[in-house]
């Protein structure tokens, strides 16, 4: 898994755990859906710190919250 897929598996496994749609993290955080939609699908593999703290803001967690999680444990190396 690398950072990109970890990011995503987590902004949904938060979501499930708060029983909320990507639609209201949209618009709880101030981030468009379109960012949200894009990292989610995959599109987008490196979302930003700004975009994830905002994410995080609107879901009333911590980025080390965030982080906190087996999903960033054993990451791929990213540059090889």
């Amino acid at each position: 898994m690398n950072i990109g897929e970890a990011v995503r598996a987590r902004i949904i496994e938060l979501c499930r755990q708060r029983d909320i749609s990507i639609n209201k993290l949209c618009s709880i955080s101030g981030v468009t859906q379109s960012t949200v939609n894009n990292i989610v699908s995959g599109r987008n593999n490196s979302a930003t710190i700004s975009t994830i703290k905002k994410l995080c803001d609107g879901m009333g967690i911590t980025i080390q919250e965030f982080f906190a999680s087996n999903l960033f444990a054993n990451l791929e190396q990213e540059i090889e």
